[in-house]
């Protein structure tokens, strides 16, 4: 198995280093009439893989167009007992396990099945299978540049990148009070990969509390959020609940009200600081 742990140590002090000199967070901007929320019921599907049909996990966007050129995100439902082929694939991928358990790795490699909250990546041109057991598996799969395809393994190649795979059990959590833009007690964050600059994507998670009613501060040119656990209202969709699956997203610097039903872990994608802030 190729697959890289990360160091929770590293993690957190290269974190901190990269964010102790960063100035003060400034006001949202008009950028407000840019936030977009979808519900994981308003999700179209479509086969991931259209040579394949039904046989295919199916595919639902949630922002982007994985069929254009453009960054995209979208979800990943697998048939019952789903076992790809061996494949490749053009682009580079990052997932995140919603709901079930997924298997990704060499064809050869021991089985590692992910819960929820795990996240892995895929590096283009190398042979892997992917797999689900049971049924109701989901997951969210980004990538930067498409058209994302599924392609045969005689035409793998080696990128120079290598897989990450990290269990949910193993992801490193820093409080509030370690996170110098933040400091709000009960709200914790993950670094997943890029780097935290301003300026420079980078993936993490936030986990608020069950009842948590305040607000996310994006900072970020652009800011996409994918709900992987528990359940929130958003102001923007007053009065409806969003379940995992669903997102919300916007352009330039932006407020997103948020009420939390239960704890509540969010996948963001952005390039500047989350501040997270409650209404206590």
């Amino acid at each position: 198995m190729k697959s890289t742990k990360l160091s929770g140590s590293l993690l957190l002090l290269t974190t901190a280093a990269l964010w102790s000199g960063c100035r003060s967070l400034t006001p949202a901007s008009a950028a407000q009439d840019q936030i977009r929320v979808i519900l994981s019921s308003e999700v179209e599907w479509t086969p991931l893989n259209p040579a394949r049909g039904d046989l295919a996990p199916a595919a639902g966007t949630l922002w982007g167009d994985r069929k254009g050129t453009e960054p995209t995100g979208f979800l990943l439902r697998p048939p019952r007992d789903f076992e790809s082929p061996p494949h490749i694939h053009n682009v580079s991928y990052r997932g995140v396990v919603i709901k079930g358990v997924v298997h990704n790795d060499d064809p050869g490699a021991a089985e590692m099945w992910m819960p929820a909250g795990s996240f892995w990546t895929q590096p283009k041109g190398e042979v892997h299978v992917t797999s689900a057991q049971g049924t109701g598996s989901l997951a969210y799969i980004e990538i930067e540049q498409g058209p994302y395809l599924v392609q045969p393994s005689d035409e793998a190649f080696d990128s120079g990148e290598r897989p990450v795979n990290v269990d949910f059990s193993n992801v490193v959590w820093l409080s509030g009070d370690e996170i110098p833009w933040m400091k709000e007690r009960g709200v914790e964050s993950a670094f997943l990969w890029g780097s935290p600059r301003e300026g420079e994507l980078y993936g993490s998670f936030i986990k608020l509390p069950a009842g948590f009613s305040g607000r996310l501060h994006s900072q970020g040119t652009t800011f996409r959020a994918v709900l992987i656990r528990g359940a929130l209202y958003h102001d923007a969709r007053e009065g409806t609940l969003l379940d995992p699956g669903s997102g919300f997203s916007s352009g330039g610097k932006s407020l997103h009200r948020i009420e939390t039903a239960e704890e509540t872990i969010l996948y963001v994608r952005t390039d500047g600081k989350v501040a997270v802030q409650s209404n206590k």
